[in-house]
């Protein structure tokens, strides 16, 4: 039986729940923002709004119940508002899920994670990862490899599916040896996750695409890939970052070429990427990135195929939570509904 046609108990429960909310939400979320939006911006959202209704009907390229936010694109916000109006805007623009980083972000006021947990609820949000620190010289760190025990047991009194680290497995350097070291801890901390039903995960940034310095033909992330236990270690991959490892090292430190995609990455071993980061660049050769930072719909990356891809293969629908970020958004509410407005709109080609 493929994964997409099991019953799924809270995306029902999700489902009906936005359909109750209805095209009003969407009035009461313009409204609310108003004061954040420009006129250009309005001008524009106006416009898109337009050009998509008229793209076609074809089926949603977003799988439903699935798109969500991580938090650090909203850290302003939590920090000056509390959870509970960040979670009334996403649940207004059609949020899902959300995934921390951190479980106070400097939250107005103190907050217990069984509390954190009902303020999700009560507003159609689950929360499905939280990116903690992978280790550290102080003992009494909060990270995988000084307190595992308690960063597990937070994770399950959330209720998450995934926990991970966005820290890359450079903690014994860059060499391939150094990256079977930190690849045999990750394993460890999957098999740990595993057992109290969660998914152990990593997340990427462009550095992961570098290759060995003891071994300049052999890329790092695949050494990762080959030396993780793919029932116990999992990825998500920061799409962004993906493309912009590919901008840095498609070619070896000797020049030669290396070309690489990084949606053959998912594509190749699907089942290993359960959580993806949504984020957009616009292309600039002279960052050093080769891209821009924007807001998810305003840059270069094909989201209507990457998406697609991933979703259209057999039992892969509904297996996939897709994330949006802005590591520094112009204005962090307007990022989260245009990115969601532009997500929901993509369509498939009939």
């Amino acid at each position: 039986m493929s994964r997409s046609s099991q019953t799924d108990p809270e995306l029902t429960h999700r489902l009906t729940r936005r359909g109750m909310l209805g095209v009003a939400a969407g009035v009461t979320a313009a409204a609310l923002l108003g004061a954040a939006t420009t006129p250009a911006t309005a001008a524009a959202d106006s416009t898109a709004a337009t050009d998509s209704a008229l793209a076609g009907r074809g089926r949603p390229v977003l799988p439903p119940g699935r798109l969500g936010i991580q938090l650090y694109s909203l850290r302003d916000k939590v920090s000056t508002l509390g959870f509970a109006p960040v979670f009334a805007e996403l649940e207004k623009y059609g949020y899902d899920e959300v995934e921390f980083a951190g479980y106070t972000q400097g939250s107005a006021g103190p907050i217990t994670l069984a509390r954190l947990r009902r303020l999700a609820r009560d507003h159609g949000l689950t929360p499905i990862g939280s990116h903690v620190g992978y280790y550290s010289d102080d003992p009494n760190a909060y990270t995988f490899a000084q307190n595992l025990t308690k960063v597990l047991d937070d994770a399950q009194a959330l209720g998450l599916k995934h926990i991970g680290t966005a820290s890359g497995p450079f903690r014994y350097g860059s060499t391939v040896d150094a990256w079977k070291r930190a690849a045999e801890e990750f394993n460890t901390y999957g098999a740990a996750a595993k057992a109290r039903g969660m998914k152990f995960y990593q997340h990427n940034h462009s550095d992961e695409f570098s290759f060995a310095t003891d071994d300049p033909k052999v890329r790092l992330y695949d050494v990762l890939l080959a030396e993780t236990d793919p029932d116990l270690v999992f990825l998500e991959m920061d799409i962004f970052w993906a493309y912009a490892g590919q901008f840095r090292f498609s070619k070896r430190p000797d020049g030669g070429p290396a070309p690489f995609e990084p949606l053959d990455y998912v594509l190749e071993q699907p089942h290993r990427y359960p959580l993806f980061h949504v984020k957009d660049g616009v292309s600039d050769p002279s960052n050093q990135f080769g891209y821009r930072m924007v807001d998810v719909g305003d840059g270069d990356i094909d989201y209507k195929k990457f998406v697609s891809a991933v979703t259209r293969l057999r039992g892969e629908r509904l297996a996939h939570h897709w994330q949006t970020e802005h590591d520094q958004p112009t204005e962090s509410f307007t990022f989260a509904r245009r990115s969601s407005a532009y997500l929901h709109s993509l369509r498939e080609n009939c």
